[in-house]
Order: structure tokens, then sequence, then C-alpha cells
């Protein structure tokens, strides 16, 4: 599975698979009951597939599958492997946070510049968002790391449901 680039924290892919959508619909039906290695939710078209709770970790990937069908016999497979969506919506909250701080403190600190009255307190922690926005950074880039081989995994048994060849 290679990605298009290093920035990428939630790799997508798309599969076009040459077979009817309730088709691999049902072998995700199947699965569900046959095996016990990963949990799935089907909901309609989408199929989110995760680990146990016991084989969670903070970092955890969980892959989401939406099927569309292109003709009567074929379909296409859109994924996306991300973080739990709690992880997720925290660590977009905090990078709002620290853009909002950011902004306040940098127009703060620009009326107190051009009033000639001291502004190191304000451009201080107009430099500590900065630093936090780059720390928040690598610790995401950190997390997609740390879960590489859980992402393999993911995308293994979904190969292994559909029955199609790994690219």
């Amino acid at each position: 599975m290679a990605l298009p680039n290093d920035i990428v924290l939630r790799p997508r892919f798309k599969i076009e698979v040459p077979r009817y959508k309730e088709a691999l619909l049902s072998d995700f039906k199947n699965a569900k009951t046959t095996q016990s290695d990963f949990i799935l939710n089907l909901i309609d078209d989408h199929i989110f597939i995760k680990f146990p709770k016991e084989k969670q970790t903070y970092w955890s990937p969980q892959l989401h599958l939406e099927i569309n069908t292109i003709d009567d016999n074929n379909s296409t497979i859109h994924g996306l492997f991300g973080p739990n969506p709690t992880v997720w919506t925290l660590f977009m909250f905090l990078h709002f946070c620290v853009g909002v701080i950011f902004l306040g403190f940098g127009i703060w600190a620009y009326s107190n510049w051009t009033l000639d009255q001291d502004y190191a307190v304000q451009f201080s922690v107009v430099l500590l968002m900065v630093v936090l926005w780059i720390a928040l950074y690598f610790a995401g880039s950190i997390g997609k790391a740390s879960s590489i081989t859980e992402m393999h995994l993911l995308n293994d048994f979904m190969y292994d449901v559909l029955k199609i060849e790994k690219p």
C-alpha cells in the first residue's frame, strides 16, 4: 500500500472490482459472522472494519469502505484509513484551538506593536502556537507510523474477504 506523499494523515484508495455490490456486501456480512479478529459494522453501502477493544491502542486505525455500483457487473470500493473518530475529532479540535489562539494573539500583538506598546507576551504566545502546531503535526505522523502494521492487517483482511489479488 504505497502512499502518494508523507503529508497524508488519512490515506485513501479506490479499487474497481468485477462483482456486483450486493455480492461484495454479502461477503462482508459472512465475514462478520465467521471471524473474530476484526469488528465489522455494515450500514447501507458502508463498511467499517476495526480491531476489537482488547487489541486497540490509542492510535489504532479503522478502515471505512464505501461500495458503489458502476454497472450490473462492476463496483467501486472507496477506502479510507483513519483513527478512531473520537481521536480524530479531538485532534482536529486541538488544531482549531491552536489556530484561533494564534490568530487572536497575533492580532493583539500587531495592535500593541502599532500602538507602540509592549507586545512581548502576545508574540511569545504566537510563537508557542507555531511550536504547538508543529508538535501536533509530528504527533499525528508518529501515530500514523506506529499504526502502519495495523493498517496492513486491515488491508490484507479486506483483500481476503474480497478474494482478489493485492496490487
